[in-house]
C-alpha cells in the first residue's frame, strides 16, 4: 500500500523513473494531453486496478510464513550546496513469521546488523565493535513499532511488514496509475505509479500467482533536489531461518552501549 509517515526517512518503497512517459503504448494517463483522442475519457487520479494491485501485493506478503530478500539500493544525498550524491549499499533480510527478523546491511561507508529473536532486538556494528539492545515485545509487528518510534532504528523497506495490514497508508494515495509491462532481472512484472502528500512512488510487481514486489523507487518531492531511494529485490521464499539466523551472540572485542532515548536525539543506535 502507500508509504506511511514518509516525511525525510526513506522507506523502501519506491518510485521509478517515468522515462518512457512519451512512449507509445502506455496507458492514457500517461500520455501528453495533446495525444488523448477525441471524446476519450480521462484516466481516474485512482485507478482502482492499481490499488487492487497494492492489495492483492500485501495479501500475498503477509501469507508467507518465512521470506529472504537481498536488496541492491541505491540513495541520493543532498549536499549544503544542492548537489547529488548517489550511495549504493547491500541489504539482506531474513524473517520468520510471527516473531523473527535478521537484517545485514553493508555499502562502503558502513556495516550494520540487527537481530530479533523473539525477544531480544540487537543492532550490531561490527565495524566499531559496539552494539545495543532492547527487550522486544513478543511479534514482528510490535519489535518493528518499538525500533522504530521508541529507539529511532531505521529497518531496511520496513513498508513490506506493513503491507495488507490497516497501517499500509493506502488511504493516503493521492494518484495510482498503471504504467505497464516491465521486465526486472529477467521477471516479468507490471510497473505502478502513486503519489501522496510530499511523495511520488513506484513500484513493480511480479506478474502470476506470486505477486512480489521486485523494483521499489522513492522521491522525495518535498525536498527541491528530489533526492531518490531506489531498491532493486531478489527473493527467496523457502529461505534457512534456522533460530541460529536470528541469535545475536556477541564478538569477544565487542561492547555493549546503550540506546540514548533522550528527546535531543532519540534511540540514537551504534
Amino acid at each position: 500500500m502507500g508509504l506511511r509517515n514518509m516525511g525525510s526517512r526513506k522507506r523502501l518503497l519506491s518510485l521509478a523513473l517515468c522515462a518512457g512517459g512519451l512512449v507509445s503504448g502506455l496507458s492514457p494517463a500517461l500520455a501528453a494531453p495533446g495525444q488523448a483522442a477525441a471524446g476519450e475519457q480521462k484516466a481516474p487520479a485512482v485507478d482502482p486496478q492499481a490499488i487492487k494491485a497494492l492489495e492483492k501485493m500485501g495479501g500475498f506478503l503477509r501469507s508467507l510464513p518465512a521470506f529472504a530478500i537481498t536488496a541492491e539500493t541505491t540513495t541520493d544525498e543532498v549536499l549544503v550546496s544542492g548537489q547529488k550524491i548517489q550511495l549504493s549499499s547491500e541489504a539482506e533480510i531474513r524473517a520468520r513469521r510471527p516473531d523473527k527478523l535478521r537484517v545485514d546491511i553493508k555499502s562502503d561507508r558502513k556495516q550494520r546488523q540487527l537481530f530479533y529473536d523473539g525477544k531480544t532486538f540487537t543492532v550490531n556494528g561490527p565495524k566499531g565493535g559496539y552494539y545495543a539492545s532492547f527487550d522486544a515485545p513478543p511479534t514482528l509487528a510490535e519489535t518493528i513499532a518499538t525500533a522504530e518510534h521508541r529507539y529511532d532504528v531505521e529497518i531496511p523497506l520496513v513498508d513490506l511488514f506493513y503491507w495488507g495490514t490497516d497501517k499500509s497508508g493506502i488511504k493516503d494515495i493521492q494518484s495510482a496509475i498503471d504504467v505497464g509491462p516491465a521486465t526486472i532481472d529477467g521477471v516479468e512484472t507490471e510497473q505502478y505509479a502513486f503519489k501522496q502528500q510530499g511523495v511520488d512512488w513506484q513500484v513493480w510487481i511480479e506478474k502470476g500467482d506470486k505477486p512480489l514486489p521486485r523494483k521499489l523507487v522513492i522521491t522525495n518531492t518535498q525536498d527541491p533536489a528530489q533526492p531518490q531511494h531506489v531498491a532493486v529485490l531478489d527473493w527467496n521464499l523457502k529461505p534457512n531461518v534456522n533460530n541460529a539466523v536470528f541469535a545475536f551472540n556477541p564478538p569477544k572485542d565487542s561492547h555493549r552501549i546503550q540506546f540514548d532515548t533522550g528527546p535531543s536525539n532519540p534511540g540514537r543506535s551504534p
